[in-house]
């Protein structure tokens, strides 16, 4: 049936008097309502069929776009109702004719709606990427989360300027104006706020030049810093030491520290001196040759990297060589069961030689006979010369 049926008809008339004639003759009241009435029916409709669309994208695993329907719901329906009423509040004013003058205020305040609508979908749209980004970084070595989580905080702040500078000027503030205050009051909040500012810069050099990432272990040489970064923000730094303390850290700090990060070793090194007996001198040659034979040989040790094992000291009391190799694995718990396997073949080795690990002894030695008689060198020397005291009673 043809629409223009119903207003030749004179339909529409007739039900728009009936309906006036409900209202008690407040067409004002009428109009109010029947543009709330299609405000709430238009909300209605954009969040069906958003929903819709957000759970087709879902299903077929197109986040991306999600985002950005996802994003749109809360501040479609914001501005939705913001615009019928402020529709419904003209509409009342003209019809009663009071206030008339607030309507051009009332049409600008829309304006300045529609621009913190789009700030709110910015923000919410870069907080949907963000996470979407973030899980591809785990995935995806060409994503970085430090940096991604750096771009989202630099746009969501700049969204959030822009619709604040938006927000004044369309209440008559001057942007020019405001600028040149915000440089010169800049420079005094420069001064009172220098260590806040020196903070904020190196956190965002922390973002920018990445010295490490979350969940990595760091420590410095400088400062009494070491565990796992938990976390990295504009101001401070969270690390959680290896008892399971926090530990905040100002940003401004990194700048005049030097920082080791060992989670971004290729390797650990394994670095032992050991000592063999003088008795085993002739033994020692074939030891080293058998240990470093051992070494080439092992599964767990990176035969690519430098592999020393060398005689290198005449110590006190013993004959020392060195190991010098890295584990092929950079884990802290597997490198000591690596490291342990290691030491115990190479103690194996020396038994297998006959020969044992030197610990610290003395050996004196005397010429001609003893004053007390007996051979030089004796157990019965040793112990007169350790305790003298002992000796003049045997002799009294």
């Amino acid at each position: 049936m043809d629409f223009s049926i119903f207003l030749n008809s004179g339909f529409l008339a007739e039900s728009w008097h009936q309906l006036v004639i409900l209202f008690g003759g407040h067409v004002w009241l009428l109009m109010v309502t029947v543009i709330l009435t299609v405000t709430a029916l238009a909300d209605l409709l954009q969040r069906r069929v958003l929903t819709a669309l957000h759970r087709y994208l879902q299903k077929h695993n197109k986040r991306v776009f999600d985002s950005f329907v996802d994003a749109a719901r809360a501040p479609a329906s914001f501005f939705i109702w913001v615009t019928g009423t402020v529709l419904a509040l003209n509409t009342l004013i003209l019809k009663l004719g009071i206030y008339v003058d607030l309507i051009k205020h009332i049409n600008d305040f829309k304006s300045t709606i529609l621009t913190l609508s789009v700030g709110w979908f910015v923000i919410r749209l870069v907080q949907r990427l963000e996470s979407y980004l973030k899980d591809r970084a785990e995935e995806d070595d060409r994503f970085d989360q430090v940096m991604v989580e750096a771009l989202a905080k630099i746009i969501k702040l700049l969204a959030f300027v822009l619709t604040g500078l938006f927000f004044l000027n369309a209440f008559g503030v001057s942007l020019t104006g405001l600028l040149a205050f915000g440089g010169i009051g800049g420079i005094a909040v420069g001064f009172a706020a220098k260590d806040l500012l020196g903070n904020v810069l190196g956190g965002l050099m922390l973002y920018i030049d990445k010295p490490f990432t979350v969940g990595e272990w760091i420590r410095s040489p400088d400062k009494q810093i070491e565990g796992t970064v938990e976390h990295i923000g504009w101001r401070m730094t969270r690390v959680r030491t290896f008892d399971m303390r926090p530990l905040y850290i100002p940003n401004g700090i990194f700048a005049n520290i030097s920082i080791e990060n060992p989670s971004r070793m290729t390797n650990r090194r394994i670095h032992e001196t050991i000592g063999l007996r003088y008795a085993d001198a002739h033994k020692v040659k074939v030891i080293i040759d058998e240990v470093r034979s051992m070494l080439i040989n092992h599964p767990d040790i990176d035969s690519s990297r430098t592999l020393i094992v060398n005689f290198n000291n005449f110590g006190p009391s013993s004959l020392d060589f060195f190991i010098y190799t890295f584990t092929k694995t950079t884990n802290w718990v597997l490198f000591h069961e690596i490291k342990q396997d290691v030491l115990l073949r190479v103690l194996n080795i020396i038994l297998q030689q006959g020969a044992e690990v030197a610990f610290p002894t003395r050996t004196l030695m005397f010429e001609g006979s003893h004053p007390f008689g007996g051979q030089p060198g004796t157990i019965e020397e040793s112990k007169a010369l350790s305790n003298p005291q002992s000796s003049e009673a045997q002799r009294e």
